[in-house]
C-alpha cells in the first residue's frame, strides 16, 4: 500500500475514536509531554497550530506560556516547501492560510532562527517504533528536519503506530513518541 492509502485509511481510523477517548487520550498525551524532561529543559517549542483533525495543540502553546517558554509556530512557504517559524506570544497573531492552516501573521511576529527552537512537535498520521512518519503530505516537515539538530517529539494516538511502512531515503524520523501510553525513546535498528 503507498503513503496515499495508508494516510487516507488512518484518517478514516482516527475519525472512528470517540469524542471522550480523544479528550482522555489528548490529556494523557499532554501530561505525558509536560512531565517529561524533555518539556521541562526546553526554552523554546516548535509547535504546529493543530486543525480539527489533528490532536490539539492549543493546550501545549497555553501551558508553554504558562511556563514561560517561547512559542514558535511554522509558516509553510510554498514554492520552496520550506518551514519558518515566528514567534507567537497571542492567538490573535495567527490566521488561517494556505489549505486552512493556521499560521503565524508575519507582520506581527517575528522570526526565530531554527536553531534557538529546543523542542520540535512533529506532527504526522502514521509512525514507526524507529520514529519515522506519514505527515500530511508535501514533505515539508522532512525537509525541515534534515537540518534540525535540536530535539524532536510526536504526539500521537497508539492506534498510529505501525509496525511499519516504506521508508524513502528523505523520511527523517523523530527521536522521542509520547502516545496515550507514554513517553518512548525512538528505537534505532
Amino acid at each position: 500500500m503507498g503513503k496515499n492509502e495508508l494516510r487516507k485509511g488512518m484518517i478514516i481510523a482516527l475519525e472512528q475514536i470517540g469524542l471522550i477517548e480523544r479528550k482522555k487520550a489528548e490529556k494523557a498525551m499532554h501530561t505525558h509531554l509536560f512531565e517529561s524532561a524533555l518539556w521541562k529543559q526546553a526554552d523554546s517549542i516548535g509547535v504546529t497550530l493543530s486543525t480539527t483533525k489533528e490532536w490539539d495543540t492549543k493546550a501545549i502553546v497555553e501551558q508553554a506560556w504558562l511556563d514561560g517558554k517561547k512559542v514558535c509556530v511554522p509558516k509553510s512557504i510554498h514554492n520552496t516547501r520550506e518551514l519558518h517559524f515566528y514567534e507567537i506570544t497571542s492567538f490573535r497573531q495567527v490566521e488561517k492560510g494556505y489549505y486552512d492552516l493556521i499560521e503565524p501573521i508575519v507582520s506581527e511576529t517575528e522570526r526565530v532562527d531554527d536553531t534557538a527552537i529546543d523542542l520540535m512537535i512533529v506532527p504526522g498520521l502514521i509512525f514507526t517504533r524507529e520514529g519515522y512518519r506519514i505527515g500530511f503530505g508535501g514533505g515539508y516537515y522532512d525537509r525541515f528536519l534534515k537540518d534540525f539538530k535540536n530535539t524532536t517529539v510526536s504526539l500521537l494516538h497508539s492506534n498510529q503506530l505501525v509496525d511499519s511502512f516504506p521508508v524513502e531515503s528523505f523520511d527523517i524520523p523523530v527521536q522521542y513518541l509520547i502516545t496515550e501510553e507514554g513517553l518512548m525513546r525512538a528505537e534505532r535498528s
